[in-house]
């Protein structure tokens, strides 16, 4: 031991930190111990850092060496603790943590890259990947097919996990972090699926990253995910024929957006309080073939926004059986357009139930049996149906629907006073927003799963057994015989 002053050093306590640090850096302190620098705590701190900070990862013994060790097609069991990443895996093997297993990345690059078909991550903490968003640095990056990602922890990384051409892959159960030191909009998405086809992205919890994001990918399922705190939930943009169900989307600026992304299945989803000037529950712009079905959209900037859409010739769009309750405005239009069918929804509580931006109205779209709760008629042959249409009209709050800055002031009492003179006295004709012929006096009962049982649920760990219900999707018998595999 050396004594110097009021410092002790001793080059044995380095041992109980699993490894010592260079010799040089030891004798460098020493020098500087001698030359009695350290009487400054500015220089105190610096050399500190120096001898431990570049050595920190060097504390932890490396992964890469055990996942090189393992035959193809063998399982890694480690033994509990920390360990040094990255990793690469570039043959298939199962990689099992046990819920004590943790890989760090020392802040370069992504925690684990997979560049192999039929791998199997399960039970692992991955966590502080790099900042880079060109090299998507992530949790777990997948460039094969037929991998299963299950059961981690991804904390502390740019991006959870990131497929690149990736097809017939499993995400399940996973709960996704970003980095808690860049503000929203400067992390990574959650999951990202770029020319991805045929993949299940389900049961995983999201807190706090940027996005879940969907280019260019076709065929593949978004089912029962719970995100919270982050701006887009779900975003597509140019994908096809996706199914997205049973999803539990709070607290983000967007719960689902499709863009140029036709054919999407869109149901059975809870989307709640997403607030702010362009907050909505389900927004679609230039998409087609859309299916949106019993969905429960509540309190919202807006519930649904539609953006010229349909796009393409002969085609509809489908909103049924939505719940659209408690939401600035219920569904908006940004232009007047036609193709759509609303039927059967529930339109609840809302400040506005349908707004059209720009001149005209919703009247060439389709209005069946949706109930309104500002419906004044009556059914008086009790069949259920209003005896007389619902018809909508847009009177002093065509003020904000013309001026969207005017529409800070929706809601006030000078606007609601203001139209409610004009329905009494109209100063011009009021412009006719839809027409529902046979409004439902009662609101239909809802099937889809509520808030306060989607709360109650626990995500599975480990020791329970698979779920056996998968969305209804012909996957192939490959993806089948994996699926097995996995129970």
């Amino acid at each position: 031991m050396e004594k110097y002053g009021q410092i002790q050093f001793s080059r044995s306590r380095f041992s109980t930190l699993g490894q010592a640090p260079s010799y040089a850096l030891y004798q460098l302190l020493l020098w500087l111990l001698r030359t009695r620098i350290f009487r400054y705590r500015f220089y105190t701190v610096v050399c500190l850092s120096l001898l431990f900070a570049p050595h920190s990862m060097a504390l932890y013994p490396s992964f890469q060496e055990l996942v090189d060790a393992t035959p193809k097609g063998g399982v890694l069991t480690p033994a509990a603790g920390i360990y040094a990443g990255p990793i690469i895996l570039e043959q298939p093997i199962t990689i099992d943590g046990k819920n004590g297993v943790t890989i760090d990345a020392g802040g370069k690059g992504s925690v684990v890259f997979i560049d192999t078909d039929g791998a199997t991550l399960q039970n692992l903490r991955l966590v502080n990947s790099g900042y880079s968003h060109n090299d998507i640095d992530s949790g777990v990056q997948i460039r094969g097919h037929f991998n299963v990602i299950k059961d981690n922890v991804i904390e502390e990384c740019l991006f959870g996990i990131d497929l690149g051409q990736a097809e017939n892959n499993i995400i399940r159960r996973n709960t996704i972090t970003s980095k808690s030191d860049r503000e929203l909009g400067m992390r990574g998405d959650s999951v990202r699926l770029w020319y991805s086809f045929n993949n299940q992205v389900t049961d995983n919890t999201i807190r706090g990253s940027r996005d879940m994001v969907v280019w260019y990918s076709k065929d593949n399922v978004i089912a029962r995910n719970r995100s919270s705190g982050g701006r887009y939930a779900l975003h597509f943009m140019y994908s096809q024929a996706n199914l997205v169900e049973e999803n539990h989307y709070t607290d983000n600026s967007v719960g689902i957006f499709l863009m140029y992304s036709d054919s999407a299945v869109v149901r059975n989803n809870y989307i709640a309080h997403s607030q702010g000037t362009t907050g909505m529950g389900i927004g679609m712009k230039e998409t087609s073939d859309v299916k949106i079905t019993n969905n429960q959209i509540l309190y919202c900037a807006t519930g649904i926004y539609s953006d010229v859409s349909p796009y393409q010739p002969d085609t509809t769009n489908l909103m049924e059986d939505n719940l659209i309750a408690f939401n600035g405005i219920g569904l908006l239009f940004h232009t007047p357009w036609w193709g759509n069918i609303a039927r059967n929804n529930t339109f609840k509580d809302n400040i506005t139930q349908v707004v059209v931006d720009g001149n005209g109205g919703a009247t060439k779209n389709v209005w069946e049996r949706n109930h309104w709760d500002d419906y004044e008629g009556f059914d008086q042959d009790d069949d259920g149906l209003g005896d007389t249409p619902y018809e909508l009209y847009a009177y002093a709050d065509r003020i904000w629907m013309d001026r969207p800055e005017a529409r800070f002031f929706m809601g006030t009492p000078l606007l609601e006073t203001l139209d409610f003179l004009e329905q009494l006295a109209p100063f011009s004709e009021p412009t006719l927003l839809l027409r529902d012929k046979k409004p439902l006096i009662v609101a239909a009962k809802r099937t889809a799963v509520q808030s306060e049982d989607i709360m109650q649920e626990t995500i599975p760990t480990n020791s329970q057994v698979e779920r056996e219900t998968l969305p209804q999707k012909d996957w192939g018998s490959s993806l089948r015989l994996l699926e097995k595999g996995l129970q």
